[in-house]
């Protein structure tokens, strides 16, 4: 069985690229299709699904990268609770909306956990 990762993304997009990178690095590795790659977006990370994510610093890089991840096999899950995610409308890919103890169970499942 390949090892799996998960990439937790909490960094706001409307001010760092560094949410857009996170998103770059784990299309980069599911591409692979070595290593099964989760995306767990929580806080203002979950702006990344937005419709409009050219407005965000690298908001390119999720136009682009964001739906590489999930055509390899990779999940995108989202902070159920995030106060933003009702302002992305339609989302840019397929996302699971997950709780506190739904993403411990990935924490847990996953070989590698990355946060940015």
């Amino acid at each position: 069985m390949n090892p799996a990762v998960l990439f937790i993304i909490t960094t706001d997009p409307r001010r760092s690229p560094r949410a857009a990178e996170a998103v770059r690095i784990a299309a980069g590795v599911s591409a692979w299709k070595k290593i099964a790659v989760t995306l767990y977006l929580c806080g203002a990370a979950v702006l990344a699904l937005s419709e409009y994510p050219d407005e965000l610093a690298d908001g390119d890089y999720f136009r682009r990268y964001l739906p590489m991840v999930a055509e390899s096999g990779g999940l995108v899950c989202a902070e159920c609770s995030a106060p933003l995610l009702g302002e992305i409308g339609e989302p840019l890919v397929p996302f699971r909306r997950i709780n506190a103890d739904e993403l411990a169970a990935l924490t847990s499942e996953n070989d590698y956990v990355l946060r940015f």
